[in-house]
């Protein structure tokens, strides 16, 4: 039987800001990327986000952004591999410590938003990621999109790596996401989006926005828990796949 991961991004809420659903989502995924501080979240939610996973037997995974708060690290800025690598490294550890204090495994790391999207495409960037997962976090895999940069940089460098897909984002003809804001860039409808997710896991490959077909490694399929129909959708999704023969596992 195959089989995939679900993974969804959380803790992104901070100080007197709640956002998602995060403790009605947990029970019906296996991964979680927890935001570190710079895009969003803060060290109590840091704190109580690793906890919640512990309790539902959730896989821990740090997801280090860009330092821009206000932007939600969607913004795309010109810095540096140097600073890139120093950026994650940073957040991986405030993590770290988290997982330590509660005695979980860190067990992945995903880039979050502008970062990934450009270390995507930016091997220099790629590069920098991965060496700071693996300095930073020995053992965790790094969880990148799949056919991307950052998938072959971790190869070169022997970091393990688990190749991610998306439910509920647009492709382009090269494998890379529809750029949010443009059109397509989010699949709205639940069916669709279920459809393509099975599709992605059984038979490897997506249709593009422009009506081709992309081939892809699909270890781990990311679903957002910010959004209204998240929760309702994560439960459709979890329930979709082992129905149609794909087990839930972690990567």
């Amino acid at each position: 039987m195959p089989s995939i991961d679900l993974n969804c991004d959380l803790g992104e809420s901070f100080g007197a800001y709640t956002i998602g659903n995060d403790e009605a989502i947990l029970p019906f995924v296996t991964s979680a990327n927890i935001a570190c501080g710079f895009h969003a979240g803060d060290p109590a939610v840091m704190r109580r986000s690793v906890a919640l996973c512990k309790q539902y037997g959730v896989q821990v995974g740090a997801h280090p952004g860009l330092p821009d708060l206000v932007g939600f690290g969607r913004r795309k800025m010109d810095i540096s591999p140097s600073d890139t690598a120093d950026c994650v490294v940073y957040q991986i550890g405030a993590l770290k410590a988290f997982c330590d204090a509660a005695g979980v495994p860190l067990h992945h790391v995903k880039p979050h938003g502008a970062l990934y999207n450009m270390a995507a495409k930016d091997r220099a960037l790629a590069d920098a990621i991965c060496r700071a997962v693996q300095q930073a976090a020995p053992g965790a895999i790094l969880l990148a999109l799949s056919g991307s940069e950052m998938v072959a940089a971790a190869r070169a460098i022997g970091l393990p790596v688990a190749s991610e897909v998306f439910a509920d984002r647009g492709y382009q003809p090269d494998g890379t996401l529809v750029p949010r804001g443009n059109p397509g860039a989010m699949i709205e409808e639940e069916d669709r989006a279920i459809a393509r997710v099975l599709r992605m896991a059984q038979e490897g490959t997506v249709t593009a926005n422009d009506g081709s077909t992309v081939a892809l490694q699909a270890d781990s399929v990311c679903v957002h828990g910010d959004g209204p129909k998240a929760l309702a959708f994560v439960q459709k999704l979890s329930k979709a796949l082992p129905v149609a023969g794909v087990a839930l596992r972690p990567f």
